[in-house]
This record gives C-alpha cells, structure tokens and sequence, in this order.
C-alpha cells in the first residue's frame, strides 16, 4: 500500500485507492467528508515538490481550472499547496480516457466523432473567452463518461493567452503528435494551437490513424512543420467531403488559414450536421500570393511541393509582421529555399534535443508480455507505450495471443516508448454472410457460425423493419478473416433522423434548424447558464441522439439571469469566550442560525446567491441587531451599512442587580454616513427582528 491510502488529508478528505498515475501527480479516489461527496485527489509526487517547473504546472492548473465552469471541464473544488504535500481536489470522473475508447474500437463512426469534437470544443471555447489555452489536447486528456459526454482535463501546461503567449518549446510542447507547428516551434502560442490540436484528434477518429508517424519524436516535430497530412477520404472514402474540409481546416500549418475560433469551427460542423452533403471550399494562400484553391478530393495539389510555405513572420513583442490573412515576399531563388529548409531541420532538431524534452519522460521496466492477448494489453496501457505489431500464424495458439516482444520484459525504457509484439493471426478466411432482414439475435448467431464477431449500429431505413439488419460492414459477400468484427447495422425504423448541434445559436436561429429539420419545436428557459438572453445551451434530447421525423425537440436556452456568489466575512465582537446563536435575515426572511464561538474563530462566512438586485442582510447574536450589509448581485460586491454592538448577556447575568439599575448600552441612533439603510423601527416587519432600545 503507498503512503497516501488510507489517510486523511487535513482532516476532511479520506483517501480510499490510488485510481492513476501521470507524468507528475498520483490521482487517488478520495471522499469528502465535509460535502459527503466522492472527490479525486491530485497529489504532486515526492520527487517533483522541490522542482519549480513542475510546481508551476501543478499550480497552474488549479489556476485555470478555478476560472472555468462548463459541463464539459472538470471541475475544481479545493486546492492545498503546502511544503510537505500539494493536491488539487477535482471532481471525480467514473470513466476512461478517449485513448482507451480509441483503442477498445474498431473504428469510430463519423457522427460519434463530430459528437466528441464538439464537446472538446464547447469546452475550449469556453476556455478561451477567458483567455485560458489548454495546449495539451490529446484523447490522454479527454474522458470519456458513461453516458458519452466528455469531459476536458489536466490543464497543467495551460498558458493566459494574453500574458504570455511565447513560450519556449521545453515549456510549450504537449505530446508530439497533437500539438501545433508553432508550438513545436517556440513561436506565438494562441487558442489556434487548441484547434489544431482538435483537428488532428477529428482525423485520429475519423480514419483510425494518426495524420504523421516516425521512428521517434523529432521526426513527428518535423512532420508537422513540412509534411502536408494525408486527405481523410483516401484512408476512409466513406467520410463526406465537408467533414474532410473541416478536419484539413482545422489542421493548417499557418494559423492564419486556421479556424480562428473553436465558435468559427463549432459553426461549420453545425452547417454539415443539417446538410452532410455540404461543400465548403476553403481557399488558401501559398508562399508566392496567389490563391491556390484546396480541394480535398483532388489530392494532387494538396501533396505538391507548393501545397504549404512556412513563411509567416513574428516580431519580437509577438505580434504578426504582416497584416493577417498575407505572407512575406516569396524568394523565388532555388538556394535560398534549399537552405531555408535545411536550417529548419536543423533548428528544430537541435531545440527539441538541447531542450530535454523527451528526457523528461520517466524510466519504466517493461512488462512481460508474452502470453497475454493483444486485447488485453492495448486496452491495460499506463505506460503508453507504442505498439507494433507482427502477425504470425500458429496453429497451435489461439489468435491473438501474443508469442514475442522486442525490448525484452525487464527492460528499463521510457514511458511511450515502441514495444515490437509478435501477434498469432487466424490462419482460416471466410465469408460475410448475408443477414439483411434478420434480427439482432439470429444475425449475430449467423455472424459466429461464419467465426465472426458482430458489433452492432442503429441506422434508420424506409425500407426494413424496425429491429432488423439493414446491412453490414464489411458487406456480404466479402472474404474476410476469422475472428474479425463486422458491423451489423440495425434499423430504427423509418424517418429516423440525427438532432443538429444548435448550441450556441439564438433560439430563433436553432428553432428554425430543428424546424428545417423536420422536428417539432419547444423551449424551455434557463437560469444560470452563464450565458446571454436567448443563447442555447443545448436540446433534449441531446445533439446526435436518434428521433423521429415530426418528434420533439426541446430547445433549452438561456434567460440571460446568471446566479452570483456573495461570501460575506462578519467579524465577531472581542472578549466574548463562549458560543453564540447568530442568525441572519436576507430583506427580512430568515435564512438560517449558527452557532459561533470567537474564542474559537472571531469570523463568520456567510455565501449567498441570487440573479440581479440589491438585498439587505442582517446578523443577530443571541437575538440582538449586531450588523447590516447591503448585497449588490447585480455587481457581485457587498458593504456595512449599519454596524451595532453586542451586549454579553451571559457576562451580565453575574451581576444581575448592578446590571438591572443601570442602563443598558445604546446602540448609534442613526446608522453612519456611509449606510443607504436606516435603523429599524418599532413598525419594522414582524418577520424582521428589531433592534434593542
């Protein structure tokens, strides 16, 4: 057992297993025991309390994630950075990481994916109005939750985007594969290199491949400043051609050619979702000022040595030395282009290298393999180690059961590192059967007597029952080998149809979508939402879930009033050693009591919430007036508007008859110059408490 589980963090949060490990924290399952709620705990591990780079990262995500509060963000509800310990108390996700729900699928349809991407980039957006930039997107940051939301997390090397915005690449740089060519290169680092980030997780998704793969990290750091990423259609020709036109936006080296907003890029998934068949014919610039048109079905151009100038230029405050949208004066001489190339190479090897970047990754042993299947272990991968697989037939080993790694098990390598593992394939090949018309259970048995596996899709069809197999993929017919998945898609029955993604639009604007759509139409306010009057926040059912032609959509939109906070210290009188009744009444209705001690703690904190207004609130102590504020929740700020004093009924009780003949304390007759409220009088409200006389 570590030294963590079982023990009680400052007295309130009981550390019940260790649940993860990343790069620089331990993630235990905790339970609050002051909010009775289940919690994880970040704890920063040993090693890394002394080293102020990974304290700055520690600390910074607390920092940014205290300034984010969206469904789609993990949230933050307690920090301690002290000498011997620092956590951070996070909501508790019960789910896995997109890394692992990648690698558990076969493929990942389409319309899943775009359901990801655009959570991912609610959440982002929402980041990024604060000025907040993630820079590390990749599925190891994404959770995935049982009912299919996501949630954004590990905000550890998230940046201000308007307080420092150029970082060098050892401070800047995520996981290779994901991040920005201008993050790879140290330069300018904006919510632009969020986007990025997303469209290569769109392509991972969408084709089941990362865009650019190399023998070791520098040469993916290269790629992704020079190569041009393969077109999406030519991996998978089933994806339509807008959602290529989407992900090869998202993914412009130059990020003037980029999404220039996660709401631009939310837009445009928006105009594909009501019409897939949709065409955007994004243009682009190339290094010599003419437009060159991208057209991502002609492939030719994209892969021509023109197709990409990495030419734009930055001055030393950061900002662009050309207006936006233009690039710097082509060189038109051949040496001058060799040479530019080859200093880059050059440059971006020696910085990635002299930097320590990669050897900031932690030494692990490898394990033993072999003996294991290839399911198990891609699924089981802390470590994050890269597989290559080797297929071999055995018959005389079950298929997929892994007969051979390269390093050996023992090994001591770096986490992420290549594991080579020979794998026993199925000697045997059959055919798809055809199952068009039979039911779930009678195509799934004709799938396992042909030793295939079925997974399972709802489609809609006009033309087969509700229940029934509409077709398969691979398609019936098709030679295939044993032991392999086809997708079985099941129909929903006629006219069904998928819900387009209207948050963010006006409610007229996504009444008219749902409506266009084919679906009937209600709305229902939301307070709180943090949002403007009328913006929508989402529908039920939920963007992407299957119905009917003619059912309804509920369009959940904001009223604009959003609920603020107002904690309210009060100071407790002095040289009072025993416990008090404090009572306190929001515009006259009583809120509730406490009872305080000042020997134990001379203040109290009072929070409370409303839309808009100013309120008056009054504390008693043992039913005496003690003080007045004014709470401006238009504002979010509160201050005294009258101040009484508290008179020690337990102190005078001691001396009754000297207490009796003479008179009590008097209170100010009139509040003080400061104060908007007078004092209560006998004609206050019976449900208010009056001052003493």
């Amino acid at each position: 057992m570590d030294k963590y589980t079982g023990k009680r963090l400052d007295g309130r949060y009981e550390i019940h297993e260790l649940v993860g490990v990343g790069g620089m924290a331990l993630v235990y399952r905790a339970y609050d025991t002051l909010d009775q709620r289940v919690v994880a705990i970040k704890i920063l591990k040993d090693e890394y309390l002394h080293n102020a780079e990974f304290i700055r990262r520690f600390k910074n995500e607390s920092k940014a994630i205290a300034l984010l509060s969206h469904p789609n963000i993990i949230k933050v509800y307690d920090v301690s950075f002290g000498d011997q310990i620092q956590y951070i108390v996070e909501e508790f996700i019960d789910g896995i990481t997109l890394k692992q729900y990648l690698d558990q699928q076969a493929g990942v349809d389409w319309h899943k994916a775009l359901h990801f991407t655009t959570e991912i980039l609610q959440a982002l957006q929402h980041a990024h109005e604060r000025g907040i930039v993630h820079r590390d997107i990749k599925p190891q940051n994404i959770m995935v939750l049982p009912n299919g939301h996501i949630k954004v997390t590990d905000f550890g090397i998230a940046r201000f985007a308007r307080s420092e915005t150029r970082t060098m690449t050892d401070k800047a740089i995520g996981s290779v594969h994901y991040i920005a060519p201008e993050q790879a290169r140290g330069d300018l680092t904006d919510e632009k290199a969020d986007i990025y980030s997303v469209g290569v997780m769109l392509y991972e998704m969408t084709t089941g491949q990362l865009p650019f793969e190399a023998e070791n990290a520098v040469s993916v750091a290269i790629m992704q400043l020079q190569t041009d990423p393969c077109p999406p259609r030519q991996i998978n020709p089933d994806l339509p051609v807008g959602l290529e036109e989407i992900t090869l936006k998202a993914m412009q080296k130059d990020p003037v050619q980029r999404y220039q907003s996660a709401a631009e890029m939310l837009r445009d998934i928006g105009l594909f979702q009501q019409n897939p068949g949709i065409r955007f014919h994004y243009q682009y610039y190339s290094g010599d000022n003419s437009t060159r048109y991208v057209d991502p079905e002609t492939t030719a151009d994209l892969n021509s040595p023109e197709g990409y100038s990495d030419d734009y230029v930055y001055t030393e405050d950061g900002e662009a030395g050309n207006q936006a949208g233009t690039k710097t004066k082509a060189r038109n001489k051949a040496p001058l282009i060799a040479a530019g190339i080859a200093a880059a190479f050059a440059v971006v090897a020696l910085i990635l290298l002299l930097t320590g970047v990669f050897r900031s990754q932690k030494q692990v042993t490898l394990d033993n393999f072999i003996g294991k299947t290839i399911a198990a272990v891609e699924a089981n991968n802390p470590n994050n180690f890269q597989f290559e697989i080797k297929y071999v037939t055995d018959s005389t080993k079950d298929t997929g059961l892994i007969t051979a790694q390269d390093p050996a098990a023992g090994t001591s390598v770096a986490a992420g590192s290549k594991v080579t593992l020979t794998v026993v394939k199925s000697v045997d090949a059959t055919t798809v059967p055809d199952v068009t018309n039979q039911t779930k259970t009678a195509a799934e048995q004709t799938l396992r007597e042909s030793g295939l596996v079925a997974v399972f899709q709802e489609q809609s069809s006009d033309t087969i029952e509700e229940g029934k197999a509409v077709s398969t993929d691979p398609s019936a017919g098709t030679s295939i080998e044993k032991g392999k998945n086809v997708t079985v898609y099941i129909s929903t029955g006629p006219g069904e149809l998928s819900i387009p993604n209207v948050t963010g639009q006006t409610l007229d604007q996504a009444t008219a979508v749902l409506t266009n759509a084919g679906f009937k139409v209600n709305a229902s306010v939301q307070d709180n939402t943090g949002k403007e009057a009328n913006y929508v926040v989402g529908t039920t059912p939920e963007a992407g879930s299957s119905a009917k032609k003619g059912d309804t959509v509920t369009i959940l939109y904001s009223s604009g009033k959003n609920e603020k906070e107002i904690k309210v210290v009060v100071q407790l009188p002095a040289n009072v050693n025993h416990s008090m009744v404090l009572s306190y009444y929001l515009d006259g209705e009583k809120k509730g009591d406490a009872v305080v001690n000042p020997a134990a703690n001379n203040t109290w904190t009072g929070q409370f919430k409303d839309t808009e207004g100013v309120k008056e609130l009054l504390v008693e102590l043992d039913g005496q007036n003690y003080v007045k504020y004014k709470l401006d929740f238009t504002t979010g700020n509160w201050v005294v508007s009258w101040q009484g004093t508290y008179k020690d009924a337990q102190a005078s009780s001691q001396n009754s008859t000297a207490a009796s003949s003479q008179p009590q304390q008097s209170v100010p007759a009139s509040p003080p110059a400061t104060s908007s409220t007078a004092e209560p009088s006998a004609s206050t409200s019976a449900s208010a408490p009056t001052e003493e006389s």
